[in-house]
C-alpha cells in the first residue's frame, strides 16, 4: 500500500468554519490575556522605583536619583541576605524532595475500588488547599502549642513532664512548616496527576492484564511512565520558582523562637518595605529575585532539553 502524504491547506483556502472557531478561542482567550497583562505586566513600571530614593508622600520627579545604590545595599546587607536565603532554599528543597508524595497519592487514589471513598478521601484532602493560612495557624495553633489539644491528651495518659511548643521550636521549623504545606495541597496536588493517569491509553492496562501483570507491576510499568513527563515538568517549574515560596504562611507563623529560621525572602523584602519603609530597596530586592527566577527557568528548560530531548518552554 503506498503512503499517503498529508496535505497542508493554506490558511486562507481552509473551511470557513474552522476559521470562525479559531476567531471564537481567540476572543475567548483575549479576556484572560487582559487581565494578565493588567496584573502581571502593568504593575513592572513600580521597578523604577528602585533606582531612586523615594519617600512616601513624594512625587517621583521631586526625588533624587540612586542609580544602582540599592542593588549594591544588598552586598553591604549579605548576612542577612545570606540568612534568609538559606532559609528560603532550605524550605523549597525540602518541598521539592516531597513532590513525588503527590504523585505517590494520585496513584494511591486512583487505584481504590470503592469510587464513594476515593471521593471521600479527594474531597477531605483537597479541602484544605481553600482553608486561609491564617485559619490554618489557627488549627496549628489549637492543636500543637504548649496549651494546645496534643499536650494536653499527653499530659493526661503521663507520657510527657513539660509540654512541647512545636510552633516555637527553632530547630524542626523547616520540617513543621514543609509538613503543613504537604498537609494543605496534597489532595490539590495530586489532581494534575489524576488528569495525567487518566490519559494514559487504557488499552495498556488490558493488555497487562492479560499477559498476567499484578498491580504493583502495573503500577510500575504503565502509570508511572504515564505521568513521568508531567512529573518533570512540574518539578523544573518548581525548581525555577525556588526564591518564591510564599509569604502568607510564614507571615502568619512568624514569632520571635522561630524568626532566625522561618523568615524567608518573601517575607524579608515585606518587613524592609512595609515595616521599616525602605520602599525602594524591596523594590530591588523583588527585581534580583525576578530576574534570578527567570535564570533558572531558562537554565533549567535548557538542562531538559538536553536531557530528555523536550523543553518547558
Amino acid at each position: 500500500m503506498g503512503r499517503v502524504n498529508a496535505v497542508k491547506v493554506p490558511l486562507n483556502q481552509q473551511p470557513h468554519f474552522l476559521l470562525s472557531n479559531r476567531m471564537k478561542l481567540f476572543w475567548m482567550a483575549v479576556p484572560f490575556l487582559v487581565v494578565v497583562f493588567i496584573f502581571n505586566y502593568i504593575p513592572l513600571f513600580g521597578w523604577i522605583y528602585a533606582f531612586f530614593h523615594y519617600k512616601p508622600g513624594i512625587p517621583l520627579w521631586k526625588t533624587s536619583f540612586a542609580g544602582l545604590e540599592y542593588f549594591k545595599l544588598m552586598y553591604h546587607e549579605r548576612k542577612d541576605l545570606f540568612s534568609v536565603l538559606k532559609n528560603t532554599m532550605i524550605m523549597s528543597t525540602l518541598s521539592l524532595l516531597c513532590t513525588p508524595l503527590y504523585a505517590a497519592f494520585a496513584i494511591f487514589l486512583n487505584e481504590m475500588n470503592s469510587k464513594r471513598f476515593k471521593k471521600l478521601v479527594q474531597i477531605t484532602t483537597t479541602l484544605p488547599n481553600f482553608i486561609s493560612w491564617v485559619l490554618v495557624y489557627a488549627i496549628c495553633f489549637m492543636f500543637f502549642s504548649s496549651d494546645g489539644f496534643i499536650n494536653h491528651v499527653l499530659f493526661i495518659f503521663g507520657w510527657i513532664d513539660n509540654p512541647t511548643d512545636v510552633l516555637g521550636n527553632n530547630a524542626a521549623v523547616w520540617y513543621v512548616q514543609t509538613a503543613i504545606v504537604m498537609w494543605k495541597g496534597l489532595g490539590w496536588g495530586a489532581i494534575i496527576y489524576l488528569a495525567a493517569i487518566a490519559g494514559i491509553d487504557q488499552e495498556l492496562y488490558d493488555a497487562a492484564k492479560v499477559d498476567g501483570a499484578g498491580r504493583f507491576r502495573t503500577i510500575w510499568n504503565i502509570t508511572v511512565p504515564g505521568i513521568l513527563p508531567t512529573y518533570f515538568v512540574l518539578l523544573l517549574l518548581s525548581i525555577s520558582n525556588m526564591l518564591s515560596n510564599g509569604f502568607d504562611q510564614y507571615y502568619v507563623f512568624y514569632n520571635p523562637l522561630v524568626a532566625t529560621h522561618i523568615e524567608v525572602l518573601d517575607y524579608y523584602t515585606y518587613r524592609v518595605g512595609m515595616l521599616n519603609g525602605d520602599f525602594s530597596y524591596s523594590t530591588a530586592l523583588g527585581i534580583t529575585k525576578t530576574l534570578i527566577s527567570v535564570f533558572l527557568l531558562f537554565s533549567v528548560n535548557k538542562i531538559a532539553k538536553m536531557v530528555r530531548g523536550e523543553s518547558i518552554v
